[in-house]
């Protein structure tokens, strides 16, 4: 298994922009693929977006496509989310997973198709 560690969490005014980080250990983290999710208070979590091992597949929840970009660098075992025109029902923690498999453009995963995940980090929007 692969051990996440998420940062870059805070408070941002809606229609501002926070650069949230995925620090992974391990030697085969390039043969991971890697996710963002989220859950807001009271509701399940939910798939953001997903980067193949490579960094070249990419998928996204259709709430968050053309706001938000999902990256990874295999050198430092890193995996990034920008935001972007956060809006207040963006507010949720976040949490990177991990999982071997391979992801499909436009495919919306769930929570039980990643295993290995971080504590999370708290993403506020005020309006």
């Amino acid at each position: 298994q692969v051990q996440l560690v998420e940062s870059g969490g805070g408070l941002v005014q809606a229609g501002g922009s926070l650069r949230l980080t995925c620090a992974a250990s391990g030697r085969t983290f390039r043969s991971y693929a890697m996710a963002w999710f989220r859950q807001a208070p009271g509701k399940e979590r939910e798939f953001v977006a997903a980067v193949g091992w490579s960094g070249h597949s990419t998928s996204y929840a259709d709430s968050v496509k053309g706001r938000f970009t999902i990256s990874r660098d295999n050198a430092r075992n890193t995996v990034y989310l920008q935001m972007n025109s956060l809006k207040p029902e963006d507010t949720a923690v976040f949490y990177c997973a991990a999982e071997r498999r391979q992801i499909y453009s436009g495919t919306y995963y769930y929570y039980s198709d990643f295993g290995s995940w971080g504590q999370g980090t708290q993403v506020t929007v005020s309006s």
